[in-house]
């Protein structure tokens, strides 16, 4: 084993370790405690899903769907998760819808064209630790390259970015606005991350 592969392996089993033992902690909860998180939750992506889609319809952009899967997707439990989750979303689908386009307009009709692109946004993003990033690229290649649509490609990456944005700009501020609440409703001043 090389020099490189030796911390890898000690950070991923460490990582796997600390994501079981949250598992664990997760399921020891009283299951009407677990009920309120999971309806909490769910209230705050289904409203950001909701703000993110009619906003992206009022913009007259077509498939306001999009944002509202974006915001599902980066929903998470407090506003750090959020802001990280949604910062991944935008640089991986600016990524993907650039590197899909430029090779949509190399060859959109070809698979090759498609794989190499997929392969080189997720390499890109790996190569300068953008975490999830890379899915998202790959994601976003997926639908610029893949899905029929009509009018120019450049237009359809644009938009496509567009949506996500609006997608993670509604869970960030309907994250923010929950745990505000939360803050006051349960006494605490602590800012949110």
């Amino acid at each position: 084993m090389n020099q490189l592969q030796r911390p890898l392996r000690e950070h991923r089993r460490r990582l796997d370790l600390l994501a079981g033992e949250v598992l664990r902690l997760r399921q020891t909860l009283p299951p009407r405690t677990r009920l309120v998180i999971g309806l909490a939750h769910a209230l705050r992506a289904v409203l950001a899903a909701s703000i993110g889609y009619f906003i992206a319809l009022e913009l007259g952009l077509g498939q306001g769907f999009w944002a509202a899967i974006t915001a599902i997707s980066v929903s998470q439990s407090n506003y750090a998760e959020v802001r990280n989750s949604s910062r991944d979303q935008f640089i991986g689908a600016m990524i993907g819808g650039l590197i899909g386009m430029g090779a949509a307009t190399l060859g959109h009709d070809h698979y090759l064209a498609y794989v190499l692109a997929v392969i080189s946004g997720m390499l890109l993003c790996s190569v300068f630790n953008l975490g999830a990033a890379g899915r998202i690229s790959g994601i976003t290649t997926t639908i610029i390259m893949l899905v029929p649509h009509t009018g120019a490609f450049w237009q359809f990456a644009l938009f496509r970015l567009g949506e996500v944005t609006l997608g993670a700009a509604a869970a960030l501020l309907v994250t923010l606005a929950f745990d505000t609440l939360e803050r006051r409703l349960s006494g605490s001043d602590t800012p949110a991350a």
